[in-house]
């Protein structure tokens, strides 16, 4: 009993000696998205370049998969998440009070960057009648599970064409990472999935034994669709990321951009050093994935509907990129 009670005290002075030293590293916690995304290796990149530094800002940051971006604002304001990848619009509606959060708005919800340009992405079966978006109509058609970035979008179009899910096609509610297993097992006509490219869920769809083509949305629909929400911007799929798929040309579609969001109750310190680690990492972060490569320093400035966290200003005042 006695070693033991010794054994307790040099524990207990040990991590007093580490506290002393700046050792009691605080933790973070990025949620993401499903781990065939990019969401995932995007908060695993950010993740292990402030890991890094860890000694130097006392902070250990960990990669969360989760449901999306409706999970990771939610998880963000109570606290489950310092920080969250969450779709632009779904950023908008948060912070305003709609959709999901209608006449609750998230006012702690902060903006840190944006990040890639996200493609509504309507994967359709080659032996289906499906080539444009107004063909889902009487299809089986997975749009997402609830919360997820991708069903908000196929809502959007929908309303824009005039649909009701519930009635006009069968709609499924499952995760996008589902989605090329089904479709290849021809258990549905389609699916949704709001991502940047390529994609290996997406490869994974084009690559079965089902030829598969990718749905175009037609111009008006997508005037429409920005015209009404100022979140969206016209888009594109690089068909050539996917041999095997029907499509000998890039498709058109709408989009939005994937941001990393945080609460205000968010030291600023914390914020401050993940911006600084991205943004002095940029050619590196670029290089993660060729989702990034259109990415420069400004245009990660655009897309935020939320105010910016003052961690985040600091640093951009710093280089100069916000005066």
């Amino acid at each position: 009993m006695k070693r033991f009670g010794i054994l307790s005290l040099a524990i207990v002075l040990l991590c007093g000696l580490c506290l002393s030293q700046g050792f009691a590293a605080r933790y973070v916690t990025i949620g993401t998205g499903g781990v065939t995304g990019v969401y995932y290796p995007t908060g695993g990149a950010i993740a292990k370049m402030v890991n890094k530094k860890r000694k130097e800002y006392d902070l250990r940051a960990t990669v969360e998969s989760t449901g999306g971006s409706v999970f990771n604002v939610n998880a963000i304001m109570s606290g489950d998440l310092e920080f969250g990848i969450v779709q632009s619009d779904r950023q908008f509606q948060a912070y305003h009070g709609k959709a999901d959060w209608d006449g609750k708005p998230q006012l702690k919800l902060r903006s840190v960057f944006s990040i890639h340009p996200e493609s509504v992405t309507i994967v359709a079966g080659a032996d289906t009648t499906i080539k444009m978006a107004r063909d889902l109509k009487g299809q089986k058609v997975n749009i997402g599970n609830p919360g997820s970035g991708q069903r908000g979008n196929a809502m959007d179009l929908f309303a824009a064409l005039g649909y009701d899910h519930e009635k006009d096609m069968q709609a499924e509610g499952l995760k996008a990472a589902e989605s090329a297993g089904l479709l290849q097992d021809g258990r549905i006509d389609a699916f949704f999935y709001t991502v940047g490219h390529p994609n290996g869920s997406v490869k994974e769809a084009v690559a079965g034994a089902r030829t598969v083509r990718f749905v175009e949305v037609d111009q008006p629909v997508i005037g429409k669709l920005i015209k009404k929400f100022p979140y969206y911007a016209p888009a594109f799929i690089p068909v050539a990321m996917y041999p095997g798929a029907e499509n000998t040309a890039d498709v058109q579609t709408f989009g939005v951009k994937a941001t990393l969001c945080t609460s205000a109750d968010v030291p600023d310190d914390i914020v401050y050093a993940v911006t600084k680690e991205v943004f002095e990492n940029f050619e590196e972060f670029k290089g993660l994935h060729p989702a990034y490569e259109v990415l420069t320093k400004d245009s990660m400035l655009q897309g935020l509907s939320a105010p910016l966290h003052p961690g985040a200003v600091k640093y951009f005042e710093e280089v100069g990129l916000m005066k």
